[in-house]
């Protein structure tokens, strides 16, 4: 069992910016693959981004070349910096943990961008 807990979001302007993170409570963590979705009003859950276990990223078309995702294993926490928000940005981002058959799912945090 994994237990995430997913921080950072709030109120922005757009064209700001905003960092997600995402604190897991195994020590495991490395082993996992991380990844961050994001549900707007009135709309499915959508993907974002995933980090493997190995480091390698894949991200959305959605937010490609605006965001970032990394982790520090050392401190169980994936990230996800955001840049350049735009209105339809806007959504609860969530953070989801992977391995062997596990899926594991945080709370979430709203992020809304608004003038």
């Amino acid at each position: 069992q994994v237990q995430l807990v997913e921080s950072g979001g709030g109120l922005v302007q757009p064209g700001g910016s905003l960092r997600l993170s995402c604190a897991a409570s195994r020590a495991a963590f490395s082993y996992y693959h991380m990844a961050w979705y994001r549900q707007a009003p009135g709309k499915q859950r959508e993907w974002v981004v995933t980090i493997s276990s190995a480091g390698i990223t894949t991200y959305a078309a959605s937010l490609q070349g605006r965001s970032t995702i990394s982790r520090d294993n050392g401190r169980n926490t994936v990230y996800l910096q955001l840049n350049d928000l735009k209105p339809e940005d806007t959504a609860v981002y969530y953070c989801k943990a992977t391995r062997g058959g596990g899926v594991y799912w945080g709370q979430g945090t709203q992020v809304t961008v608004s003038s």
